[in-house]
């Protein structure tokens, strides 16, 4: 038994050392974008066209459309109200957007697609600025993303927006929610021309119109899930050039404060993210429990040959999350908890899967869709 526990702690130890060397550094923060801190004239974007769907966004929706609109001039801003219950494209009105009263969702759409394919047959602009009803934009950012895709011929750039530490489950889950999607979907592998790796944060994407006619336009992952790495599949897949990466001048404000708001959040496309496979839901328990807890648990058996891949792993696993804590200037003794964060994880994982399982498939915004 103790030579087990002493071969999967040297796995563990090899695996975090491993994670540690690559060279596309999936932990690092390198890939990141903010404006000149210098103020400097509104630009023109008359070339723009910003989409913003919305259910049920009366909470933010205002504060999103005023932001977006202070980045510059001319451009054109749509809130496509996804059939709302509250005052949202009242409010949306109020702040300035044209607003477009979204169709019933047809069979086969998931909603925010569908809403945007709706804002997408009003669009005459060669760009296409995609933005999440809760985001606000920070003076400034919206010009760098438009430079950056110019300059550098890319066909996409989507940002990781920051998300809320102000509570105490937002401050433990919220970072590793973006480090774990950073593990998943390496930037620097995404940003790369390899098109089996792709990725994009949906909450932030701006793209050249034509270059999403080339991918198919929103018709062509009308039933994804998980539609912003679709969308980036599709345009990878299609010889074309994209970015992503992080800022702190892309700000969400979905407030998640509790545990079942966070809950929510992943339960609704973490089982997708295995292609509701058993098996890797198997393997993926298997290995959050070799790599996060096999190193806490020799730490209290008496041979220093298993203490010591133990200590390189909770140091391995300690310094590959200390630069996205520090990118949200929160306490380094957070990694600490990467234990105890990876297990809620496993277990919202486990409840996305029991949920596939009863057949109420991905729920968000009181719709479920299933997978195709």
């Amino acid at each position: 038994m103790l030579t087990l526990i002493g071969v999967l702690a040297t796995v563990s130890a090899l695996i975090w050392l491993i994670i540690l060397i690559l060279p596309w550094r999936p932990w690092g923060i390198s890939e990141c974008l903010e404006p000149a801190s210098e103020t400097v004239e509104a630009p023109d974007l008359r070339d723009l066209t910003v989409l913003i769907p919305a259910r049920d966004e009366s909470a933010h929706i205002a504060a999103t459309v005023t932001a977006v609109a202070q980045q510059g001039n001319h451009h054109r801003i749509i809130v496509i109200d996804d059939q709302s219950s509250d005052n949202t494209a009242e409010l949306a009105s109020q702040a300035g957007a044209e607003v477009i009263s979204g169709a019933a969702l047809p069979a086969g759409w998931t909603g925010k697609l569908w809403a945007l394919e709706q804002g997408q047959q009003r669009v005459c602009s060669p760009l296409i600025l995609q933005l999440d009803a809760d985001i606000t934009l920070q003076p400034g950012i919206l010009p760098v993303l438009v430079n950056k895709l110019q300059h550098e011929q890319l066909a996409m750039v989507s940002i990781m927006a920051l998300l809320p530490t102000a509570g105490f489950w937002q401050k433990l889950l919220l970072p590793a929610y973006v480090w774990f999607f950073k593990m998943l979907y390496p930037f620097a592998l995404a940003n790369g021309g390899n098109p089996h790796f792709a990725a994009a944060a949906g909450g932030c994407i701006l793209l050249r119109t034509e270059s999403l006619k080339t991918a198919g336009g929103y018709t062509a992952i009308k039933h994804a899930v998980i539609d912003d790495c679709s969308l980036a599949a599709r345009f990878k897949q299609k010889g074309q050039r994209i970015w992503i990466g992080l800022s702190r001048s892309v700000i969400s404000r979905r407030a998640s404060r509790t545990l079942s708001d966070i809950g929510q959040l992943v339960t609704r496309t973490a089982f997708t993210q295995l292609r509701y496979s058993v098996l890797l839901l198997l393997l993926t328990t298997l290995l959050l429990i070799v790599v996060f807890w096999m190193p806490i648990a020799v730490l209290f058996i008496n041979d220093p040959h298993v203490r010591i891949p133990g200590i390189v792993c909770i140091l391995a696993m300690f310094s590959a999350y200390r630069p996205l804590i520090r990118f949200y200037r929160l306490s380094p003794l957070i990694g600490l908890t990467l234990p105890l964060i990876a297990t809620l994880y496993l277990v919202m994982t486990w409840q996305s899967a029991w949920q596939h399982w009863q057949g109420t498939g991905s729920r968000w915004k009181g719709r479920n869709y299933s997978p195709k």
